[in-house]
């Protein structure tokens, strides 16, 4: 089978993605079948250029080819016609791309480039799967669902966005790495003790000043109860550092800043509780680490974090804060929390409850499915 993937802007768009691919590769099993194996050079990634998307992938070793792209979406006219001009340009050199590398198969994971991609594979007659990490589908995906062949989702409660009859609920692609690790060994590839509490604060692929400045705010009652991991993001990292080499030497030591980790699999193991936003990956991420959550959706992410906090918070596993609301009541929120041992440990046995260890092989499973059947070879001929 060889697959084009488009996935989204962020992280967690991303990141389930390349979970699947990397679970095709090994030929994994799904619901007792076992799955052929495909190499990376089966896999083109058509995505934004110039984004983070684009350093993910090519990080993973994938071929990575980009698209103009931007939204169309809390922006103003003038920048809303000319992302959609792009779109509509970028339709023609992604046919292309199609009819070069003739895939059986198209994942969609979100953004704004696979709008283009979708189309594309449309007019060309090549399957489209959909896969949405978050409960409530944004722009993109709601127009590409009218053309799917499957779309997978996280959660029945996305069912109602989508004809019945192409859903199936595969749940959030994990690393395996998530499951596998257990706190003591994460604990210990960070340094970190592993008989003391660990609140882990971040937000998201690109930071979120506001629970940076909450968290450094209340640093002088947290670090006495926690040790704190922090991932501030590239954008604030300066003046985070700045924060922490001016803490007395005592608590110095129990604040563990980071500008970006790319091993967050570690960090959400070792953690307690986590402050952070709600993006896709929480709804995945957070269940396989069995990991308690104070959330604080994005006010201006449009309809994505707000209904994934709901649903973590509906299910047990998380609180939810307004951002508005960050200064004054995180920190009694964490210690309250790290005080509470009962408390942690039902929305830890919630969260666990959440989590999907097959979603990878599910959707692998689906795209086998749909691929478009692959022409008989002529015996001498090259795969």
């Amino acid at each position: 089978m060889k697959l084009i993937v488009s996935g989204g802007g962020t992280g967690g768009h991303v990141y389930p993605a390349l979970t699947v691919i990397e679970v095709l590769s090994t030929g994994a099993t799904a619901n007792d079948h076992r799955l052929p194996a495909i190499s990376p050079a089966d896999v083109l990634w058509i995505g934004s250029r110039g984004g983070m998307e684009e350093e993910l992938v090519r990080r993973s070793g994938l071929e990575f080819t980009g698209l103009p792209a931007g939204g169309v979406r809390g922006v103003g006219a003038a920048v809303a016609v000319r992302n959609a001009a792009q779109i509509a340009g970028s339709i023609g050199r992604a046919r292309g791309l199609i009819r070069r590398f003739a895939p059986d198969v198209v994942l969609i994971t979100g953004g704004y480039a696979s709008v283009a991609v979708g189309l594309a594979a449309r007019l060309e007659r090549v399957p489209v799967v959909i896969y949405l990490p978050d409960v409530v589908p944004g722009l993109a995906i709601r127009f590409l669902s009218r053309f799917a062949t499957r779309i997978a989702v996280t959660s029945e409660a996305s069912y109602q966005f989508f004809p019945l009859d192409k859903v199936v609920v595969t749940g959030y692609p994990v690393r395996q790495q998530v499951f596998e690790l257990s706190q003591a060994e994460a604990r210990q590839a960070m340094g970190l003790p592993v008989d003391d509490r660990v609140l882990l604060a971040f937000g998201g692929s690109r930071g979120a000043r506001s629970i940076n400045r909450a968290v450094t705010a209340g640093l002088g009652e947290l670090l006495p109860v926690a040790r704190v991991v922090h991932v501030s993001g590239r954008l604030d990292a300066s003046w985070v550092a700045s924060v922490a080499g001016n803490l007395p030497a005592d608590q110095r030591a129990r604040y563990h800043p980071y500008e970006y980790l790319h091993d967050m699999p570690r960090a959400l193991v070792a953690a307690d509780l986590a402050v952070a936003r709600a993006g896709a990956a929480t709804l995945g991420e957070f269940p396989a680490a069995a990991l308690p959550a104070i959330l604080v959706p994005y006010p201006h992410s449009g309809q994505h974090q707000a209904p994934n906090a709901a649903h973590l918070a509906e299910a047990g596993a998380a609180v939810v804060i307004d951002d508005a609301d960050l200064p004054a009541r995180l920190v009694p929120t964490v210690l309250h929390l790290l005080h509470d041992e009962p408390a942690l440990a039902e929305m830890r046995q919630a969260a666990r409850s959440l989590a999907r260890h097959d979603a990878a092989a599910a959707i692998g499973q689906v795209l086998w499915q749909v691929a478009r059947p692959q022409p008989a070879r002529t015996a001498g001929t090259r795969p």
